[in-house]
């Protein structure tokens, strides 16, 4: 019997245990989903990272006042240091005498308010302090207006760059530049309207607020401030050079002395994002699990089902031995059948997580993905599981005598 024929066995055999089969493809499903499901949604979310983590500049790292920051090492103890200083900040960036760019900057509030008549924002509005150097270091271009300046630095002027979110809110699509805001009670004068960030791993980018850092110390104080510094240089070959430099720089500033353990942390972007992607793991091991356990219960499911068909199909099983058919042929049989039932259920689970991965993917900023090696993997589990479930009902059915199977009743 050729394997189309065992095929089309198989779906006479199926179309006759129309509701255990049914159970047993939605089983087998439901474990690919889980699969398919979760690993296209972290394809998703790693091809976002790669392409589009952009909170701070490709070529930039910032000081921070404590290691753990962005650590997202579970194994890792969290140690705090003491907070970064603005006199700290600027002896720093005065003395700093690499080619590279540094801004002196500072976390205000993760959750002001914007207004501008009646029109306000959520509150989840972030003003930041920054300098001149910020938009570079941060990875910002402008779409409309001009940076910040010295002068307005200098002279403490009420005067923000604000994010495309905060424009949408209380603007719509009108002219935002030289329009007046309140942001916690303060005028502000938009001078300036960023480029859209966009995704989910830019903590907020397009709900930003930037005014000068002078301004931020004096209108926008908030008790424990630290400061951060980032440096941004031309040439990523440099950036170990730098960032040595750096750490140097800022030990003289502190009055470290050799023996003496740093006590501030340097992040680079692409630290940040490699930790992201190594917590994703946990994710993969807890599909794999669920994968695994749903899997198992539909071999198990599939396995009785093919041995009650054995049971049920004996006297047909014993006519086609009778009439010439080979032990070997019908043990083909019931294996392609078993093959054939996962592989329907396996069909429903890879659409079935592609719609949830993406979908899941999409919600938290990550891209459409179609991840073919998952999908690959998924039918080979497939083919796998149909293999075990199916060849010791198909071992029995082979090694049934003609003779007896002809009386049975």
């Amino acid at each position: 019997m050729t394997i189309y024929q065992n095929i089309k066995e198989a779906f006479t055999s199926i179309r006759g245990n129309m509701t255990r089969t049914v159970i047993t493809c939605l089983i087998i499903s439901i474990g690919i989903m889980a699969l398919v499901g979760i690993l296209t949604a972290i394809d998703g979310i790693e091809t976002s990272l790669v392409k589009n983590f952009s909170f701070m500049g490709a070529n930039s790292f910032n000081i921070q006042n404590r290691s753990s920051g962005f650590s997202l090492n579970r194994k890792k103890k969290r140690v705090y240091y003491e907070n970064i200083t603005f006199k700290e900040a600027m002896e720093f960036k005065e003395r700093f005498e690499y080619d590279a760019e540094v801004s002196v900057n500072s976390n205000n509030s993760w959750n002001a308010i914007a207004k501008k008549g009646s029109e306000k924002t959520n509150p989840n509005t972030n003003i930041i302090g920054g300098d001149e150097g910020y938009l570079r270091v941060a990875g910002y271009d402008l779409a409309e207006g001009r940076n910040l300046t010295d002068t307005d630095i200098e002279r403490n002027l009420p005067v923000a760059v604000i994010g495309q979110e905060i424009r949408e809110k209380l603007f719509g699509s009108g002219n935002c530049l030289n329009e007046f805001i309140k942001v916690g009670g303060v005028k502000l004068r938009v001078i300036g309207l960023f480029v859209a960030k966009g995704g989910a791993f830019d903590f907020g980018g397009d709900r930003i607020v930037l005014v000068p850092v002078t301004l931020a110390r004096a209108k926008f104080p908030r008790s424990n401030v630290s400061y951060n510094l980032g440096v941004s240089v031309e040439d990523i070959n440099r950036m170990d050079a730098v960032s040595g430099y750096s750490e140097n720089l800022f030990r003289q500033v502190r009055k470290l002395k050799v023996k003496e353990e740093t006590n501030f942390s340097i992040v680079k972007s692409d630290s940040v994002s490699k930790a992201l992607l190594e917590n994703l793991q946990y994710l993969l091991l807890g599909a794999i699990f669920i994968a695994g356990i749903t899997l198992l219960g539909a071999a198990i499911a599939l396995m009785n089902i093919m041995l009650v068909s054995v049971t049920e199909r004996t006297k047909e099983i014993g006519t086609r031995k009778a009439i010439g058919a080979k032990s070997r042929t019908v043990l083909n049989q019931f294996i392609i059948e078993a093959i054939t039932i996962c592989q329907i259920g396996g069909l429903g689970g890879v659409i079935l997580g592609l719609a949830i991965g993406n979908l899941t993917s999409s919600m938290i900023g990550g891209s459409f993905i179609v991840p073919w090696n998952w999908i690959s993997l998924a039918l080979v589990v497939c083919t796998i599981v149909g293999l075990g479930a199916g060849i010791w009902p198909a071992y029995k059915a082979s090694k049934i005598n003609p003779i007896e199977a002809l009386r049975h009743e």
